[in-house]
């Protein structure tokens, strides 16, 4: 097979590094490391030819540039073909376990004419934006309600996309094994992408063919998140992807106004019964700069839970579910410890409920200063001590890294997330509405509503006109004789004539939708531009606790670990009003249908 003329090279690319052809091109730091991308920006892949002579762009390949005399045959490239693929699996062998998602012939770009002389730059360039192909690949992931995280991280939680096929009963015998590994949904929240790039190239006979020496991109990482100009900075992802450097305060993937960033109104209401409260993260690297004197490596990572009363920090204690997710190392000494490359999209359960009730509550083991061979260091030690209290009045939540040596050095790696106690009284008449929502950022939020609920039913009928029933004729009960007729003669309840049940016009169809609304508490700006993604959002789900959601979690309390359930929902609000100056404080009235239509028979 042949080859290409001069040399091509990856010019464009969502992310990249120093040695790239584009690094002195854009601002480094803000515009090109940042590893954590949106499907609903662009993502742009350049390739950048160059025939190693003096074509540029306003000059067509030709089959006249053939070398038929070189070792291997090259010639001047016509088309690259770019095959876009995708991974729920870091560092997967490429591209035999990696799921193809489209390819893309492309030709060269529009000429470019410089401004001063109407010349075109050198080479020839290769451009294609995969955001729609991988965008299409993403949904949300929920984590079941009151389970500390999801069961792993390629595999996620209770997944959106298209439904599953469920039809394998894996074993030999009719009755199966109780666990499939069978079409089981990826993640959907986030999907690893990268883009080959192969060559048609114009042969000495005017046909196009293909040509060897393929090029691969950057492995990035990419998510369902919105980017919001009036909020972030272009691109902002750097600050949302846990790195190494000790010295950055990493943003979770939640927009609601609770972090220490946002104060003095930081404090988001949670209720002590609410099972589920998820904080949702994308860590990148382990390994934390100066965590120690000894070595960047880190042992452990949990987010810590400080309970506050009068003031005071009372409890301490952490949650670590997620770090079961994270991937670990041996070192020649067997000292266990977390690898320094993750690309892990995490999430935790730090919901009252969940912290009162799950045994999954720790305190780390960092009272010896040096390691033992053959043990881990820190290890996690079983927190038996108070949590959330009756005087409890608050609790924050870190982000924190804890080293391998050094007596166990802990580091707050993300800004501080604070909670204000709910200890209003439920409304037992109608209760309250709890709200989750794939945000912006690509994670999962929550709040719950507490006034004036309604709800109801919306109703339509589809009406066919027939034939009246004969109404004019009666069969008689009698013969001709006198004699009356055996009951038991008559083989069914119809008569002849009398058929008056049945109308000329009669219902063939039933239409029927749940409608609810539900108002918010009094808001300020921030927590109402917070509140106004969950009217914005394609997925909103409420918690019910229905007779389904209680049988689910007595055939598996694994996997259903509360008797409240998801119930999918759509917002039907058109307008929110989120600022009002000469009122102040604002409230929303949620106006939402059940998803899951009213069923009703068919005539």
């Amino acid at each position: 097979m042949a080859g290409i003329n001069g040399v091509a090279t990856f010019g464009i690319q969502p992310t990249g590094y120093s040695t790239d052809n584009v690094s002195y091109a854009f601002p480094r730091q803000e515009s090109r490391t940042n590893i954590l991308k949106s499907a609903n920006d662009q993502l742009r892949y350049q390739v950048q030819w160059f025939d190693g002579n003096t074509l540029n762009e306003g000059v067509e390949p030709s089959k006249d540039n053939y070398k038929s005399s070189a070792s291997p045959q090259t010639g001047d490239i016509v088309n690259v073909v770019f095959t876009v693929f995708s991974s729920v699996k870091s560092g997967a062998t490429f591209p035999a376990a990696w799921e193809l998602l489209g390819t893309i012939t492309k030709s060269r770009d529009i000429a470019n004419k410089k401004y001063s002389d109407g010349s075109s730059p050198l080479g020839h360039r290769f451009t294609i934006d995969v955001s729609q192909i991988v965008s299409d690949q993403l949904s949300y992931s929920l984590c079941p309600i009151n389970k500390g995280t999801w069961q792993s991280v390629e595999y996620g939680g209770m997944n959106g996309g298209s439904t599953m096929q469920d039809n394998v009963l894996n074993g030999t015998s009719a009755t199966g094994t109780p666990i499939s590994d069978y079409n089981v949904s990826e993640n959907g929240t986030f999907r690893y992408l990268k883009v080959k790039a192969n060559y048609q190239i114009v042969n000495a006979a005017g046909n196009i063919i293909a040509a060897t020496g393929a090029i691969t991109s950057n492995e990035i990482t990419v998510i369902n998140s919105v980017n919001q100009f009036t909020e972030d900075k272009t691109p902002y992802f750097k600050s949302f992807a846990i790195g190494k450097d000790a010295n950055v305060k990493y943003s979770l993937l939640t927009r609601s106004p609770n972090s220490a960033l946002n104060a003095p109104n930081s404090f988001k209401q949670i209720r002590v019964d609410e099972q589920a409260e998820f904080l949702q993260f994308y860590v990148d690297r382990a390994d934390s700069f100066d965590i120690s004197t000894t070595t960047d490596t880190v042992a452990a990572m949990a987010l810590k839970i400080e309970t506050v009363a009068n003031n005071s920090v009372v409890n301490t204690f952490y949650l670590r579910d997620f770090e079961d997710n994270l991937l670990t190392s041996t070192s020649s000494g067997d000292f266990t410890f977390l690898s320094d490359i993750q690309k892990k999209m995490c999430i935790q359960n730090i919901s009252p409920y969940y912290i009162n009730n799950s045994n999954n509550v720790y305190t780390p083991d960092n009272t010896r200063s040096t390691v033992t061979v053959g043990s881990n260091f820190p290890y996690w030690n079983a927190y038996s001590g108070d949590k959330i209290l009756s005087t409890t009045d608050s609790y924050r939540v870190s982000l924190v890294k804890i080293s391998l040596f050094g007596g166990g050095v802990e580091k707050r790696v993300s800004d501080f997330y604070f909670y204000d106690i709910d200890r209003d009284s439920d409304n037992l008449a109608y209760g309250f509405v709890r709200f989750h929502w794939l945000n912006s950022m690509g994670g999962i939020d929550s709040y719950t509503a507490k006034r004036d609920v309604v709800e109801g039913i919306n109703i339509s009928r589809d009406v066919v006109e027939k034939n009246n029933a004969d109404r004019t004729w009666y069969q008689n009960d009698e013969y001709l004789s006198g004699a009356n007729i055996s009951n038991s003669q008559y083989i069914s309840d119809t008569m002849r004539g009398g058929n008056l049940y049945k109308g000329g016009r009669e219902v063939s169809n039933v239409n029927a939708e749940n409608f609810l609304s539900v108002y918010t508490e009094p808001l300020n700006i921030p927590n109402a531009k917070w509140l106004q993604g969950m009217l914005l959002s394609p997925n909103v789900w409420i918690e019910k606790d229905t007779k389904a959601t209680q049988e689910g979690n007595i055939l598996n309390s694994y996997l259903r670990p509360s008797t409240k359930g998801y119930i999918p929902v759509i917002i039907t609000n058109s307008d929110a009003e989120t600022v009002n100056q000469s009122e102040g404080l604002v409230k929303f009235n949620i106006e939402y249908t059940l998803a899951h239509k009213v069923k009703t028979q068919r005539n």
